[in-house]
């Protein structure tokens, strides 16, 4: 990888230098968007102790889930957990802990965390258990509490198309929270479907400018489908 080109090799030169404790914030909702081959190189390597920031932890033995086989994962800061029975387990058995955090809120903690704005007041929560402990201010007759934004160590994300330089575009609703995590990570990692040459992309188009992201794969994906309804004629 030299000068604007960000594209690395292997998922073991995508996650270079992640340790034991680190916090790593994860694009995705549900199972769609989500960076699967970067997530499977965790649990590969074996990096024990993490913060987990997502929207919730996958589902039992895909995405964000297989790092809670080998209980790697020791925090988890998400909106919604109900999907994965590994995971009610270890929280009900006080080897996991949860930070349960609303999804406008922990939308804005990432997105404020990559704007360098440390903190920020949202009525959301005041008055539950979300707000305990938290500084409470009123503006304009309402309360509000302050929330602090999010930074992570590594970011994984997933993408439709990117070039070289880190331009990346999502698709349809893959977009959800990956940009907002592209922003957030001090090491931003990217995983796409295709790779464009510089200059193909549409520049309206790009949702997440290459200044963001320090590395680039291109992988194959299941895009697995959490739950499949259908019409019976």
């Amino acid at each position: 990888m030299a000068g604007f080109d960000k594209v690395v090799g292997s998922y073991e030169e995508a996650m270079a230098g992640l340790e034991d404790g680190m916090t790593i914030i994860a694009g995705g909702f549900g199972l769609c968007g989500i960076p699967e081959n970067l997530i499977a190189e965790i649990k590969r390597k074996g990096t024990r102790d993490l913060t987990i920031v997502s929207n919730n932890c996958g589902v039992d033995g895909f995405g964000l889930g297989v790092l809670l086989e080998d209980k790697q994962v020791k925090k988890m800061i998400s909106s919604y957990v109900g999907e994965n029975a590994m995971f009610e387990q270890q929280l009900l058995n006080g080897e996991l802990e949860v930070e349960l955090t609303p999804q406008g809120t922990l939308a804005e903690k990432m997105r404020a965390g990559g704007a360098g704005i440390p903190a920020f007041y949202t009525a959301t929560g005041v008055g539950t258990p979300v707000g305990d402990g938290k500084e409470v201010r009123e503006f304009n007759g309402r309360e509000y509490l302050l929330e602090e934004s999010i930074v992570g160590d590594f970011a994984i994300v997933k993408g439709w198309k990117a070039d070289r330089y880190g331009n990346v575009m999502y698709r349809h609703t893959a977009q959800n929270f990956n940009p907002l995590a592209a922003t957030a990570g001090k090491i931003t990692v990217v995983e796409v479907e295709e790779l464009v040459e510089v200059g193909e992309l549409e520049p309206t188009q790009i949702h997440t400018p290459g200044i963001y992201v320090n590395r680039l794969i291109v992988g194959t994906f299941e895009k697995r489908i959490e739950k499949r309804t259908i019409t019976e004629s």
